[in-house]
């Protein structure tokens, strides 16, 4: 049976069916009405003075919230989360349009609003995070959207929590999707070269600011006659996104911000090649479409046509392109942190993990280097 203390303090007891209970080892249970008005439990006390000693601090913390907060938390808590996650939307204003606001949405209206949407904040518990994670792996979302997802669905519900709609953290204990990173295809020169072949003029295009400049999708669909900014250097500010079509700024970077990555001649030349065959658009693009721009659906048509002409390839794609210009510059000897700067990556980690097993025996070649610069043997 529960020993019950003053009036509104709650409870504490074990629910172990021992026969002497308050002699038994089994840790104490405590129950009590939190500041929403729910009934809660903790467990894991040792001794009855740890329990009590809980609840009084359970108590005085309810009697100094005044009632009009709290009641300011429960009409919180009825809030639904699709209604929470609007507001919570309008106050990040240093999101972009273009890259964090716009997969943000995206998160939000494709996949947590219908599973989430119309759930009370105050009924969110970590069970039905857990349940939502379910259902996005049934769906056959892929993992790494699956962790983005995730995160963005912790900061809300978080957020909603710090601020009282929830009496207990919505996702204490519950793990985060596991990213497994897809195998990386890399396909020969050969291959290549075959793809330039069959390939039209548009995406041979973008083909070869993949392979020979190390460019995202995105950034070859904005491949710019006034981006070559020296013989051998191109500068990358913009790309042409995957949602809006439009151009936007580069994935990790600031608006404004750029990189610039070596350009082989080769690569040179065949932008001149289309230049004097295709023109340019008043901008400088290379490549267009109906809307003025390259976007994404006009490229995933042409790849496919592509694909289906070439020699079978397991886990092979256009990214497999952006793979090649990696093989290329470390297996001809160039610095694994000049490559993770010109891939644009956020960190040299990502460069390390993705392509370290393209750099076998380093240690020992950088050994045998290293000899030639020392003392001969005693």
């Amino acid at each position: 049976m529960a020993r019950q203390l003053a009036r509104g303090m709650g409870s504490f007891f074990k629910d172990c069916g021992c026969a002497r209970p308050s002699r038994c080892p089994h840790p104490y249970t405590i129950r009590f009405r939190n500041g929403l008005g729910k009934q809660s439990e903790e467990g894991g006390f040792g001794t009855q003075d740890d329990a009590i000693e809980r609840l009084t601090q359970i108590y005085t913390e309810k009697k100094r919230t005044a009632p009009s907060v709290a009641e300011a938390r429960r009409e919180l808590g009825q809030k639904t989360v699709a209604e929470y996650a609007k507001e919570w939307r309008f106050r990040q204003r240093k999101m972009t349009e273009y890259s964090t606001g716009e997969h943000v949405d995206s998160s939000l209206n494709v996949h947590i609003f219908p599973r989430l949407g119309s759930r009370k904040l105050n009924t969110v518990t970590p069970l039905v995070v857990e349940r939502f994670l379910d259902a996005l792996e049934a769906d056959g979302v892929g993992r790494g959207n699956q962790v983005n997802i995730f995160r963005i669905l912790k900061t809300i519900l978080r957020d909603a929590f710090d601020k009282g709609a929830m009496a207990d953290d919505p996702v204490k204990g519950v793990q985060e999707p596991e990213y497994v990173r897809e195998r990386v295809v890399i396909p020969s020169l050969e291959y290549v070269k075959q793809a330039l072949v069959v390939a039209g003029d548009d995406l041979a295009m973008e083909i070869v600011m993949m392979a020979g400049c190390g460019l995202r999708n995105g950034e070859a669909r904005a491949v710019n006659i006034n981006n070559v900014v020296a013989d051998d250097v191109y500068r990358v500010h913009e790309q042409i996104h995957s949602n809006t079509h439009r151009p936007a700024k580069l994935k990790h970077r600031k608006v404004g911000e750029f990189r610039e990555v070596p350009l082989p001649r080769s690569v040179r030349e065949a932008i001149e090649r289309h230049e004097e065959k295709h023109g340019t658009t008043r901008e400088g693009y290379l490549l267009r479409g109906p809307s003025g721009y390259y976007t994404e659906p006009m490229e995933r048509r042409r790849v496919h046509a592509l694909f289906d002409k070439l020699p079978v390839m397991d886990g092979m794609g256009m990214y497999g392109l952006r793979h090649y210009f990696a093989s290329n510059a470390l297996g001809n000897g160039i610095p694994i942190t000049d490559v993770a700067e010109w891939m644009g990556h956020k960190s040299i980690e990502e460069t390390y993990r993705t392509y370290r097993h393209l750099m076998p025996g380093s240690i020992t070649k950088a050994a045998r280097i290293l000899d030639a610069g020392l003392w001969e043997a005693a």
